[in-house]
């Protein structure tokens, strides 16, 4: 098998992925998965769709490169990733993917702050007199 790469974002942050046949090790900027992502559900989040797709995460090496966004953000990215590229591996785990909404680019960001108000819609107290 040859190396796959595919990217996943998430809010600010951006994954990018390279998944290669190995022993199961998954790096992520240079760091294990649990020294990265300290709390076990994150860490369970990130291999959703491995479970989804009932293969063990176990027979793939991944190098993950993740940038921006925070640690929630960072691990939706990582999880769409590694399903576009479960989806490149085979095709036929597209639909269980897609059931569980991991292939889909959660577009939602923080609303820009407005001028005149302190924040993007809350306004200063109303004064009449």
């Amino acid at each position: 098998m040859e190396m796959i790469n595919t990217i996943g974002r998430r809010k600010a942050a951006v994954a990018r992925i390279y998944l290669t046949q190995g022993t199961g090790v998954v790096t992520i900027n240079g760091k294990t998965l649990t020294e990265y992502f300290p709390q076990s559900h994150i860490q369970h989040k990130v291999l959703d769709p491995f479970s989804t797709v009932e293969i063990d995460s176990k027979i793939y090496d991944i190098k993950v490169n993740v940038d921006g966004g925070g640690y929630k953000g960072q691990a939706e990215a990582i999880r769409m990733a590694i399903a576009r590229a479960l989806v490149k591996l085979n095709e036929d785990f597209r639909k269980a993917l897609k059931d569980q909404k991991f292939l889909m680019r959660d577009a939602r960001v923080v609303e820009r702050k407005k001028y005149g108000k302190p924040k993007a819609r809350k306004s200063f107290q109303f004064s009449k007199r």
